[in-house]
């Protein structure tokens, strides 16, 4: 497309496709294309070439984190409350940042909130053992609530500085399961005392717009303060990171490249752009 000898109506409409294509969504491919044709018509821009670097700094632009808010601080402890439903690959992203935070040298804690599902329980025991940190949980069907009440004791005890607690990610309705994630977060604010508070929405980067919808969900329920985005690796798309950055706020904090517990990075806006719209010609 950027190879085209000019600037036309048929340009627009094959880049206006592409995006939403992309899962980049109507209401974010329509805003950046806007700015992006404003530039060119300023600019006499003729060569569709020189749209593919203003589209690249967009894509930057619009992902870039202004909230101010760092992720995971070095220098106080934190409680990440993990939200997001099931199959996103919420677990897996947890044992990642786990990894991560121990080679860093954290004492790290684990607590099982996710009560409904006797599996999700076990599945963050095993990583725990596996990564040799401590696992607080309950029997299933037991109050969440309780879980990160007790979890957060015994992190101030245990002097630890990283605190993640896993949650539920699908009762028997969106409204049942939000209800539920609203009193657990009740509890991690009263009780959090010296930890700093964050909430991280994990996202599958493979399942487009529906990711959007999710994020919104949850962000109106728990006020997320930043998404992982997972899968990356499996899709040759991951547009909808620009939407959930551009119509809720909301900035990537890491992304997840493969299965394994240390396939994961801090998002780059740049190198984001970088890889959707290379600069060398492919």
């Amino acid at each position: 497309m950027f190879n085209r000898s000019d600037i036309d109506d048929d340009f627009w409409e094959q880049l206006e496709e592409a995006l939403i294509v992309s899962d980049v969504g109507l209401k974010t491919t329509m805003r950046m294309l806007d700015k992006i044709q404003a530039q060119v018509d300023e600019q006499s821009i003729s060569e569709p070439s020189d749209v593919k670097a203003l589209m690249r700094e967009e894509i930057s632009t619009m992902l870039k984190d202004r909230s101010e808010v760092e992720p995971i601080p070095s220098d106080i402890p934190v409680v990440l409350l993990v939200v997001g439903v099931n199959g996103s690959g919420k677990t897996t992203s947890i044992a990642k940042m786990v990894k991560t935070a121990k080679d860093e040298g954290r004492n790290v804690m684990l607590a099982a909130a996710d009560t409904f599902r006797a599996g999700a329980i076990e599945q963050i025991n095993i990583w725990g053992e596996r990564l040799g940190v401590p696992v607080i949980s309950h029997r299933p069907g037991s109050d969440p609530g309780a879980v990160a009440f007790d979890a957060l004791n015994a992190a101030r005890a245990r002097s630890v500085d990283l605190l993640i607690i896993d949650t539920a990610g699908r009762l028997h309705t969106t409204h049942n399961l939000m209800e539920e994630l609203r009193k657990v977060r009740g509890i991690v604010e009263k009780n959090s005392g010296d930890f700093a508070e964050r909430v991280l929405l994990v996202i599958d980067g493979t399942t487009g717009q529906n990711g959007l919808i999710q994020a919104r969900s949850f962000t109106d329920a728990v006020q997320c303060d930043g998404v992982f985005l997972t899968k990356l690796d499996g899709t040759a798309r991951g547009g909808v990171a620009l939407s959930i950055s551009v119509e809720l706020g909301l900035p990537v904090w890491f992304i997840g490249t493969g299965e394994d517990a240390v396939d994961m990075s801090a998002f780059d806006a740049d190198a984001f752009a970088e890889t959707v719209l290379p600069k060398a010609s492919i």
